[in-house]
């Protein structure tokens, strides 16, 4: 029979070997995550598409990289329920693909956020909606590959079942992301004046279609290329 004392110290050796198997395994993960990011395209332009659902269903990134060509390397980090306000209970800055964005290491960042901003209990807080939006575009411009921010305004809104209001985009979202691409000299790229004659290309109001994805996919193309060509 073994006694309590030899059984207390295998017990440790399990704890440890588990505890030394944990931090190998997190090792590995960091290791196979930068290696995500080092895969040959090194020489290539990175985009981060950085929003909620409409840049997580991956129509319109998938768009843009077919768009920009193999000269680029569009990456999307999109977060369904987003927002650009930190009191909503889920801030973009605050989730794990912002910290992916960042070690994804871009030369553009493409930010279009505020959809999620403009449902009726988070516009409470819309006087917030500048400051926080610059502690997220500070993060980002402090990115070691330094990378040039777009602003995007988001897609209009039309009947929906999300409590998602398009007045409260139209005057309070929108002329507030207008304040922070003028204040700081940021681009900003206008999906919302592409779309909003254009209620049939949302399935549901909120989320573009396939054709509404191109049309966000060209008018973020345009802008890159634009922006490229002249520096």
């Amino acid at each position: 029979m073994f006694s309590q004392g030899r059984i207390d110290i295998n017990v440790k050796k399990v704890v440890v070997c588990v505890g030394v198997l944990l931090v190998t395994l997190s090792i590995l993960t960091i290791i196979l995550q930068n290696m995500a990011y080092d895969d040959g395209s090194a020489n290539l332009i990175r985009v981060a598409c950085i929003g909620d659902s409409i840049t997580d269903m991956g129509y319109y990134p998938n768009a843009l990289q077919a768009l920009l060509g193999s000269n680029y390397t569009v990456g999307n980090f999109g977060v369904g329920g987003a927002t650009v306000l930190m009191d909503t209970g889920k801030p973009y800055i605050d989730q794990v693909e912002f910290v992916r964005a960042k070690n994804f290491l871009p030369d553009i960042a493409v930010i279009m956020l505020g959809t999620n901003d403009a449902r009726t209990d988070h516009f409470k807080s819309i006087e917030n909606f500048v400051s926080d939006y610059m502690k997220l575009i500070n993060e980002i411009q402090e990115i070691e590959s330094n990378p040039k921010v777009f602003l995007v305004k988001p897609p209009p809104l039309f009947d929906n079942e999300h409590e998602l209001k398009n007045e409260n985009l139209l005057e309070g979202i929108i002329p507030r992301i207008e304040q922070i691409a003028n204040g700081e000299g940021l681009p900003i790229i206008d999906v919302y004046s592409a779309l909003e004659d254009h209620p049939e290309y949302f399935w549901d109001g909120v989320h573009p279609s396939s054709e509404g994805a191109a049309v966000i996919a060209n008018e973020v193309y345009e802008a890159i290329i634009l922006f490229t060509e002249s520096s």
